[in-house]
């Protein structure tokens, strides 16, 4: 046999063994790593889809809640895990897109280590002031900083969070500034902002939106392309004048590097059904979340612009952890 002949032959074997496998894949529960605790917004999200997915794929879907070092330990955990499908990261807007910039050493490759399968919801973020503040609006917050020039305080779920990130594009674009006092997360940051403790925050509608509901803060504008269907009478940043202030918190699954291609697409067409079905829009729906059906293609796209336009905030920011 020729070595062109050999070659054909092996990659030939190679397709038909990927097709095999996701002919019978999967024969066993399927393990997504949740970088995140128990109990948050993004692990009750992911719980309801991998729930309804098991029910077609015809195995249980586990979640595995690896928290710390801003998602670096759950996703070197599924990068070091076999590439058969069985392992999955979620991957979201902090480990795939910000912490590239973020982190001086970086312990994965968000690009060359895994492969992106499905992206599934996104919370759009909100500007916050507490109930007592005097400003109505973007622009009279605008007017209060540049009246008290470092004398408001924002908070944000930690440095180099969504949240963080948006106040830095906030005071880019409007030239004020204020002091950051970064947090453990929303639970911890949003009481300090209802009781008036600081004065303005970028959140998750999850965690925001409920409380602007109750009348315990006040919302100012959606950090987003197009105003939440929570706070539906909520203006964007754009239509409040600032014009380019968006973050939205995503989450996607993605594989380790090298698994076949044949069972992602069946990994793809079992959570694109989930995400699809009435009770599981229902219930997200219910949580502020927008879903974000699509290819592994699709995902690989949003991650790169993510990574590419939040990489500049960071840098422009500068802020780094070691």
């Amino acid at each position: 046999m020729t070595p062109s002949k050999a070659f054909m032959a092996i990659a030939a074997f190679v397709v038909w063994t990927g097709s095999a496998a996701a002919q019978d894949f999967p024969v066993r529960p399927i393990t997504i790593v949740v970088p995140f605790p128990a109990g948050g917004i993004s692990d009750q999200g992911t719980r309801i889809v991998a729930q309804k997915a098991s029910e077609s794929l015809g195995q249980p879907v586990v979640i595995d809640n690896r928290g710390g070092a801003g998602g670096n330990i759950g996703a070197v955990a599924v990068k070091n895990a076999p590439a058969d499908g069985y392992t999955l990261y979620l991957a979201n807007v902090g480990s795939h897109a910000i912490n590239q910039s973020l982190y001086s050493k970086l312990p994965f490759d968000p690009i060359r280590d895994f492969a992106p399968v499905i992206a599934l919801f996104e919370f759009p973020h909100v500007l916050a002031v507490p109930l007592a503040s005097p400003a109505k609006s973007v622009r009279e917050l605008v007017d209060l900083a540049k009246a008290r020039p470092g004398g408001l305080a924002f908070a944000s779920q930690g440095i180099g969070a969504g949240g963080h990130l948006l106040a830095e594009m906030f005071m880019a674009s409007t030239g004020i500034r204020a002091t950051h006092v970064p947090y453990r997360g929303s639970v911890h940051a949003l009481p300090d902002l209802v009781a008036g403790r600081v004065d303005f925050m970028f959140d998750g509608i999850p965690g925001t939106g409920p409380l602007v509901k109750e009348g315990r803060v006040r919302a100012l504008a959606a950090a987003a392309g197009k105003r939440p269907d929570m706070l539906p009478d909520l203006p964007t940043m754009a239509e409040a004048g600032y014009p380019g202030i968006e973050l939205s918190a995503w989450f996607g699954l993605a594989a380790p590097a090298g698994t076949p291609k044949p069972v992602i697409d069946r990994l793809n067409a079992e959570f694109t059904k989930a995400l699809k079905s009435a009770d599981v829009m229902e219930k997200l729906s219910q949580t502020g979340a927008r879903l974000l059906p699509g290819s592994p293609a699709d995902f690989a796209v949003l991650m790169a612009s993510d990574t590419e336009r939040l990489g500049n905030i960071v840098k422009v920011s500068g802020v780094k952890i070691d």
